[in-house]
């Protein structure tokens, strides 16, 4: 086996997977870029998030004892902490209710605050050996009405434990906006009340940015919340720092080998690169070694020269949304693929990953950033497929009359099972406004309309001279 070969494999023994499901992530995966030590900190309550940028991930990082012992080192104030999940992905119908309870909660006339409240209240008595009811939610959001002198009693109680409750997900309790938006408003009003409660007790409420940017915040004292508000976002020197801390944590001689590489790259002994060790500082920034450890990866151009770009910026360019942000899952995705593509197809290359494939890269995170959207938001892939074969840019009247000609009866016809086009009242603008807002589309200074390759690529439009939509299988 060629030493090319064995950084291939290497790299695809790497732990490059980003998802997860309530499971605590890997001890060797946990990177702390320093734009999310706010967002971490006790006092930012609330975060703001898109898709595959970490919200789950610390959410499921938190609950772990030695994650968080690791994490402690940069954010003390974790130390010690009791940790509750109010909401995730996940069923615990005894922490929390699901979208189910909750649409049967609602209807009989629940107020989402009070709901939200009993999901705290049920943490609390637990811890402090109090009995409440707690057979049914309806039971426990009785009991808070009928008794609340003996619920501020029960938060006002002394007590020797520090706690942190953290929901994640919200998209998950509804099927609707409307309804979605007031369970979030009520859990955000519940916040300050706990705030005020107990202050030993804090929260931390994870939302996507398109949540965050509705009303969620339209009620009395939100500016308090909004003060606090951090967001996950990811430099490209963050993205890269990410994938060495995975690189290096490959198991057995995979993770020597990277750790070798990545070593030379930062001009220190191998030594001191070891697992589950953070990177050194110089591998965290941008700088000459984090530039020269891709190089050792992907070469120094994304061709025969430099005019067709440079690996290191390149694959985080092509991977960016119209705002500019690349996600973790999309990059970490991109680089798994290109190298199994250039294992299989440029077996005597001389680095392990080939240009061609990491332009393949793209393409497969292009298609799972597509089914992702689809899960969120059913209605854009109904919307952008009718644009297939477009060339971008493009002018806005052509993408108009593609929209007319696939649903006639216009906006309110586009199917979708839950949460529809938010402005779709306001017709086809309306449509364009929500696709510019979810960073799918930007308009350009020209007026054109323009959709970057991570979605570009998946929803199968052209760019002169850009990476191809993959052929239909």
């Amino acid at each position: 086996m060629t030493d090319v070969q064995a950084l291939r494999n290497a790299i695809l023994a790497a732990p490059l997977e980003t998802s997860n499901f309530g499971e605590a992530p890997e001890p060797g995966t946990l990177y702390l870029p320093l734009s999310h030590l706010k967002a971490l900190r006790l006092d930012a309550h609330v975060v703001v998030g898109g898709r595959g940028v970490g919200k789950s991930f610390w959410t499921a990082a938190l609950q772990s004892g030695p994650l968080r012992a690791a994490i402690g080192t940069a954010v003390p104030e974790l130390d010690d902490l009791d940790i509750r999940i109010g909401f995730a992905n996940t069923d615990a119908i005894e922490s929390y209710p699901n979208a189910d309870l909750f649409a049967r909660l609602l209807d009989l006339g629940a107020e989402p605050y009070d709901i939200w409240r009993a999901v705290i209240l049920r943490w609390v008595a637990e811890r402090a050996g109090r009995a409440i009811p707690v057979d049914k939610w309806d039971a426990t959001i009785g009991w808070l009405k009928e008794e609340p002198e003996e619920a501020s009693r029960l938060m006002a109680t002394a007590r020797s434990w520090r706690g942190l409750i953290l929901f994640d997900a919200l998209d998950r309790t509804s099927r609707d906006w409307q309804r979605m938006d007031q369970i979030v408003r009520g859990l955000l009003n519940a916040v300050l009340w706990l705030k005020s409660s107990a202050p030993t007790l804090a929260a931390k409420v994870f939302l996507r940015e398109d949540q965050a940017e509705r009303t969620v915040f339209n009620f009395p004292d939100a500016s308090k919340l909004l003060a606090t508000k951090a967001e996950l976002t990811w430099a490209r020197h963050d993205l890269h720092g990410m994938l060495w801390q995975r690189l290096i944590n490959a198991p057995g001689t995979h993770g020597e080998y990277l750790r070798a590489v990545c070593a030379t790259a930062a001009a220190l002994p191998s030594g001191e690169i070891g697992r589950l060790k953070p990177l050194p500082a110089e591998m965290k920034r941008e700088s000459d070694a984090q530039r020269r450890a891709f190089e050792a990866l992907a070469g120094p151009w994304m061709g025969r020269d430099r005019r067709r770009g440079v690996p290191y910026t390149w694959s985080v360019g092509h991977l960016s949304d119209a705002r500019g942000q690349t996600s973790p899952r999309s990059f970490l995705a991109a680089i798994r693929q290109a190298a199994d593509d250039s294992r299989e197809r440029y077996d005597n290359y001389k680095y392990a990953l080939h240009y061609e494939s990491i332009k393949r890269g793209i393409q497969k995170a292009s298609e799972i950033r597509v089914n992702e959207i689809a899960e969120d938001y059913p209605w854009v892939p109904e919307v952008l497929s009718a644009l297939e074969g477009l060339n971008v840019p493009c002018e806005g009247e052509v993408i108009l009359a593609r929209w007319q000609a696939a649903f006639p009866a216009g906006p309110q016809a586009i199917p979708s099972d839950r949460l529809p086009p938010q402005h779709a009242g306001r017709g086809w603008d309306g449509i364009r406004e929500d696709l510019q807002r979810l960073g799918l589309i930007e308009t350009k200074k020209d007026e054109r309309i323009d959709m970057p390759d991570l979605y570009r690529v998946g929803f199968r439009l052209g760019r002169k001279g850009g990476v191809k939509p993959q052929p239909r299988s």
